[in-house]
């Protein structure tokens, strides 16, 4: 994948989101996906097609992986990590579901609609709680 380098190896360029709705007893719930091929609890996310940009393959990825069409809203803070020793950039989005359902596959088997605190304890990788803090701070919720 061409993009970024740093220290000699290509930068995996990535986008996902902060997807919520409404909750029936008011509030926002967030979505967070099981991947059961790593057995975590994360933010719909997915690396760039060649020539994608970051916000197109965010509503893209988050259809993917949760089954709903979603509108961007606030950017949200860049994670950056190590994967396999490479780079991994990914840039998040707030976006709210507009519609669509979860149909598992081999990526995704579960999804879960959780309030934004119970999510946060849920989420398996510490480098996902600040993209849901800023999420917080930025709706509100």
């Amino acid at each position: 994948m061409t993009g970024p380098r740093s220290g000699g190896a290509t930068t995996v360029r990535a986008a996902g989101t902060v997807l919520w709705r409404r909750a029936p007893a008011g509030g926002v719930e967030i979505a967070l996906v099981h991947r059961p091929r790593y057995d975590d609890w994360s933010l719909p996310k997915g690396k760039l097609k060649r020539d994608e940009d970051f916000a197109a393959a965010a509503v893209r990825e988050t259809e993917e992986e949760t089954g709903m069409r979603c509108v961007l809203g606030a950017s949200l803070p860049v994670s950056r990590y190590l994967v396999e020793g490479r780079p991994k950039e990914v840039r998040y989005w707030s976006a709210e579901a507009v519609d669509g359902g979860f149909t598992p596959n081999d990526e995704v088997d579960r999804v879960v609609w959780l309030p934004p605190t119970t999510a946060r304890h849920r989420l398996t990788h510490d480098r996902d709680r600040p993209v849901v803090d800023a999420f917080v701070e930025t709706v509100g919720a």
